[in-house]
């Protein structure tokens, strides 16, 4: 059991891959915040608008109010000095200033809740997740189902040749796959 003396702050990072849940779990952490009448900050890269302009949207269409950011700086710049929670999606997508920004908000005492995919499609870590993984607290990883064989998936696979490392999509571009199964395409 965890007993904290003192106010504290922490990182909690959801990993995986795509179509494994991440936003869903994200949205859930969210849910729980709001039962217990914490104050909360969501925030989603501006890149990201497959769903929704300003929401938090999961594959499954799972939905929650965010504040669209251009760079982790903004994250400071708004951060609002009662907030107790902060919920970032897709931080891949951000700069590696996310880092600092995450390490600052928790040494603030604030609970900081990351989502993002761990792996590009070529199976290599991806942005600034495996510093923030490395700095967490709390690190959940989840696990998709292969789109090819039905074994646990941790990979992404890109169905479209692009060499670009960012080509935001969902499953019109991308599907689950195990480490078997995944291909990288040139």
């Amino acid at each position: 059991m965890n007993i904290i003396k003192q106010q504290t702050g922490w990182i909690e990072v959801i990993c995986g891959s795509m179509f494994s849940g991440k936003t869903e779990e994200l949205i859930r952490r969210i849910r729980r915040a709001e039962y217990a009448h914490q104050k909360i900050q969501v925030f989603k890269p501006a890149i990201d608008n497959r769903y929704d302009e300003v929401n938090i949207v999961s594959h499954s269409m799972m939905k929650a109010p965010s504040e669209t950011i251009s760079s982790s700086a903004e994250i400071m710049e708004r951060l609002k000095p009662k907030t107790q929670v902060v919920a970032i999606d897709e931080a891949q997508f951000l700069d590696e200033g996310i880092v600092d920004v995450c390490n600052r908000m928790a040494d603030m005492g604030k609970r900081v809740i990351v989502a993002g995919l761990d792996q590009d499609y070529t199976g290599k870590p991806f942005g600034p997740m495996p510093q923030l993984l490395a700095v967490a607290e709390y690190i959940t990883k989840n696990l998709a189902i292969c789109m090819k064989c039905g074994n646990p998936a941790n990979r992404t696979q890109r169905l479209v040749r692009d060499g670009e490392t960012i080509l935001v999509g969902a499953s019109d571009i991308y599907e689950a796959r195990c480490r078997n199964c995944h291909e990288v395409l040139d």
